[in-house]
């Protein structure tokens, strides 16, 4: 896999949002990987007009790349479930190889929801939170621990858990929580399990 790190970034109204998580995260992954550099994300930021972009951040020990995507959100209702033990991807890497297998086999789902050692960790583009009928929980051991995630359970508007597949038909609703559409409510969604029937949550 590529070493190339990747960061996404909410800008609107000619600012970037959560900059800070950000900022924790860049400086977290470059010394993970043994890079002794730090890149100052708000200096490197420069938004182009007020419009809601989505910032692209592709950067290594030697490079960085910065684009300014107009944001279109994507609709996700229906997850499909799947299997996915050895996969790794606790750094924000650009190379979306392995997570892109997993999300062809999603079928006429929306998005996948991905499982590892019975534990339910993320969606190919979002971490996911669920509503108990009294607090969100959101998976203890995600594939990828989010900024908006990491904000959140800061202020503790969502609790960390340990989620099993058998525990979905316990809630209620979930959510999904990611750097652009920040906590975003499902209601009558739909959650494939691996051997076929709809689970609504």
């Amino acid at each position: 896999m590529s070493k190339q790190l990747l960061e996404t970034i909410r800008c609107e109204n000619g600012q970037p949002s959560n900059l800070s998580y950000h900022q924790q995260r860049v400086d977290r992954s470059l010394k993970q990987l043994g890079y002794s550099l730090h890149l100052d994300l708000a200096s490197l930021i420069k938004v182009p007009d007020n419009a809601l972009y989505r910032c692209r951040i592709v950067y290594d020990a030697t490079s960085i790349n910065i684009e300014y995507i107009p944001y279109q959100k994507r609709v996700v209702r229906t997850l499909q479930t799947i299997q996915a033990d050895p996969l790794d991807y606790t750094l924000k890497y650009a190379d979306r190889t392995d997570l892109d297998r997993l999300f062809a086999q999603k079928g006429d789902a929306d998005d996948i929801l991905i499982v590892q050692n019975g534990l339910i960790t993320d969606t190919s583009i979002a971490n996911i939170a669920f509503f108990d009928g009294t607090k969100w929980l959101t998976p203890k051991h995600p594939l990828l621990k989010g900024t908006t995630r990491a904000r959140l359970l800061n202020e503790k508007k969502i609790f960390e858990s340990d989620i099993y597949i058998d525990d979905l038909k316990k809630f209620t609703h979930f959510a999904l929580l990611n750097a652009m559409i920040g906590f975003d409510e499902i209601k009558n969604g739909i959650i494939a399990p691996i051997k076929g029937v709809n689970d609504v949550v």
